[in-house]
């Protein structure tokens, strides 16, 4: 069994090396670009530990890790494209670099290239890792046109919103998770365990990602603050406000997200009072713990030694601790 630091070590080494062709370059150079961008590599790391769990071999599940790490980043080109959004990771997004067509193009490249990785499955467990990657892929797919049909709508309920990151982030999580899991040999009682670990691990992250897009640093989310506020996305905190709020409140909230003339800091500053006097801030936090104690809860049912738990509860607990 390997611990988390040798994990991660072994994953950032896999990725780092990855070699791509040097021609065109317009086409490798974005993929490149991309992977060199940073980020938790979380995904891949979850593929490796839950194999990790099952196996004393956890290197067999690299190839597999890179590809859902190759993936991740091809939606994220595409989100970007969609998003008109010029950074990414602290720095100019391939979509603001090279245009909409290269990142378009690219990010297609990334996710055959995906596939390729993927091919190095030892081959029993080859249709398995196929149909899991396939169905998480789509699922993703499902998530990305939920979160833009929402954009055009003028309110959206707390379930249909925890529907849609369950496909878009949730899922990825979970599919990354079993992947490795089946490459280690988990049964399938320990995989659907696993699966419930993983989507409530998926659905805390996301919640916590829209805290801190609120309440966090720059340093803490990657990104700037106040972001979702500033754009009008719909979030868990948005929602949970619009639905505590009475009329006034929530006209006045609705009005603010939707005003694009006032001041940046302003904004975020008005929209952040209503969210304390509503105590949305509280309520997201609550909702985060549930979600996380239910994915620990899953983890530790496992039929595995304790031990074999541990790096993987590790780098769970890690995610949890961005100091929200």
């Amino acid at each position: 069994m390997n611990t988390l630091k040798e994990l991660t070590k072994a994953v950032a080494e896999y990725i780092d090396t990855l070699e791509f062709p040097e021609e065109p370059a317009c086409l490798y150079e974005p993929m490149r670009y991309s992977l060199e961008g940073g980020g938790k590599r979380l995904r891949p790391l979850l593929t490796v530990a839950a194999c990790n769990i099952f196996s004393d071999n956890p290197q067999c599940a690299l190839p597999t890790a890179a590809a859902v790490e190759v993936f991740h980043n091809f939606t994220l080109q595409h989100d970007d494209i969609m998003d008109n959004a010029d950074v990414r990771r602290g720095k100019p997004s391939v979509y603001k670099k090279w245009g909409s067509n290269t990142a378009l193009l690219s990010g297609d490249a990334m996710m055959i290239f995906s596939y390729h990785l993927l091919q190095q499955t030892a081959t029993e467990y080859l249709p398995a890792v196929f149909g899991c990657f396939n169905h998480m892929a789509l699922t993703v797919c499902e998530g990305q046109q939920l979160d833009m049909d929402f954009e055009e709508r003028d309110s959206v309920s707390i379930e249909e919103y925890m529907t849609m990151i369950d496909k878009k982030t949730a899922a990825l999580l979970a599919g990354s998770t079993i992947i490795g899991a089946i490459q280690g040999g988990a049964d399938n009682q320990n995989l659907r365990r696993l699966f419930v670990f993983a989507t409530e691990l998926g659905l805390a992250f996301q919640l916590q990602d829209d805290l801190l897009d609120s309440y966090g640093t720059e340093a803490q989310l990657g990104k700037r603050i106040g972001g979702d506020i500033l754009e009008g996305k719909k979030t868990f905190l948005t929602i949970t406000a619009l639905g505590q709020a009475d009329e006034r409140t929530r006209k006045e909230l609705t009005a603010l997200l939707r005003n694009g003339e006032i001041e940046a800091q302003e904004k975020i500053a008005k929209v952040l009072a209503i969210y304390n006097s509503l105590g949305v801030k509280e309520k997201t936090e609550e909702e985060i713990d549930i979600h996380f104690s239910k994915a620990i809860a899953s983890l530790s049912s496992l039929t595995v030694a304790p031990e074999r738990i541990e790096p993987i509860l590790e780098l769970a607990r890690s995610l949890m601790n961005r100091n929200r």
